[in-house]
């Protein structure tokens, strides 16, 4: 944490620096008191549409998790669901997903449905790649063992290869964490009421640049707590496999 304060410190008089040194007009450039100030004086405004975006975020991320999980867990199940299912995964991945966002707005409207379905869209892939990775790489000592007990097919998902894909999983997890605040608030550039990413770009049109520089903030600020509740969540859960030291 403390390293984390001194690298946002650092960032922050970067930025006050190439305010200074640039000349830039507050509407080009705001300097971070002024934006701190901003931020201040309109909290109740920007807390609002803070809150519309963390919902649309956290939808996101649990229902794209719960269907890339499923997804891998179809995969390693069925050869022939792997013949069908991968190449949709890749063709999903092929096509822009920011080109998709005006479709889901024209679809489900500009509501929190399309931002969370962009958010899904973008969160979905990296979780069935990764889990179904792990799945796959079950350690052979570890089946072996468990097909010379008697293991029964299901018991052998629950018991070997689940715990054994945890690390891959939890890979996947951080870098939804990451990626999920994109589909959001791409999905509130493209069309929405409401939400930092519909405040930002309403604040740029009217000129008030420290307004969208202290929604950004907000932005930053979210992502970087959900990714840190969601690694320190996935680090207590898989424990008993620590992190090896690093050689230097």
């Amino acid at each position: 944490m403390a390293r984390a304060l001194v690298v946002a410190a650092g960032l922050v008089g970067l930025w006050q620096l190439l305010a200074w040194l640039t000349g830039a007009p507050p509407y080009i450039l705001p300097d971070p008191l002024r934006v701190m100030r901003t931020l201040w004086a309109r909290a109740d405004l920007i807390a609002a549409h803070a809150l519309i975006t963390v919902g649309e975020i956290l939808l996101g991320l649990a229902l794209g998790t719960l269907l890339g999980a499923l997804a891998a867990l179809v995969l390693a199940a069925s050869r022939r669901a792997r013949a069908w299912i991968l190449p949709l995964l890749v063709i999903s991945q092929a096509l822009p997903v920011f080109a998709l966002a005006p479709l889901l707005v024209l679809w489900l409207g500009y509501g929190m449905a399309s931002k969370v379905a962009m958010a899904v869209l973008i969160i979905f892939f990296p979780v069935a790649s990764a889990f179904f990775d792990g799945l796959r790489r079950t350690p052979p000592g570890w089946l072996e063992l468990a097909r010379v007990m008697d293991a029964r097919p299901l018991a052998l998902l629950v018991r070997v290869r689940l715990p054994a894909a945890l690390p891959a999983f939890a890979s996947g997890m951080r870098v939804a964490a990451a990626v999920a605040p994109i589909g959001a608030v791409v999905g509130e550039w493209v069309g929405s009421s409401a939400g930092l990413g519909y405040l930002m770009l309403h604040a740029n049109a009217r000129m008030q640049t420290d307004l969208m520089f202290a929604a950004l903030f907000v932005l930053c600020v979210l992502a970087l707590a959900l990714w840190f509740a969601v690694d320190r969540t996935l680090a207590r859960a898989i424990r008993w496999q620590p992190e090896t030291p690093h050689p230097l």
